[in-house]
């Protein structure tokens, strides 16, 4: 998973609206010791959206699988949970940090074979799990 979101620098960050509606934003994320961290620049309206709704939905870069090499395909990485505030952005940029308290992440790829489609979720109450669909 982390491998994925590392492989590209911008990904997809999903958040609600003050009406509810969904709004994607595009984004650069981190890992920094292992935690997921993510900034908003001042008066952005996903930093907004955050500190009123800390739900958040974050997609992997998407690439499509190289025709003749499906099996070689990565995937694609989702990791969905609550933004938690975690001060200033430090050094040039200006903004908000967050660091993501994380209640789900996806992996979708295809089996060795590139016949089925696999998907690999984790959740903190239910594990590893796993579903093959042709």
């Amino acid at each position: 998973m982390r491998a994925l979101f590392d492989a590209h620098r911008h990904k997809t960050l999903a958040t609600l609206r003050a009406d509810g509606s969904p709004r994607i934003s595009g984004i650069e994320t981190v890992f920094d010791d292992g935690e997921l961290a993510f900034g908003s620049m001042p008066g952005a309206r996903k930093g907004a959206d955050l500190r009123r709704d800390p739900r958040f939905a974050l997609h992997s870069a998407t690439v499509d699988p190289v025709e003749g090499e499906e099996a070689r395909w990565p995937g694609e990485a989702k990791i969905a949970g609550r933004a938690v505030a975690a001060g200033a952005v430090t050094g040039e940029a200006e903004g908000d940090l967050f660091h993501a308290d994380v209640t789900e992440v996806v992996h979708t790829h295809l089996d060795p074979a590139a016949t089925l489609l696999v998907v690999e979720w984790w959740t903190p109450a239910a594990g590893l799990r796993r579903a093959e669909r042709a």
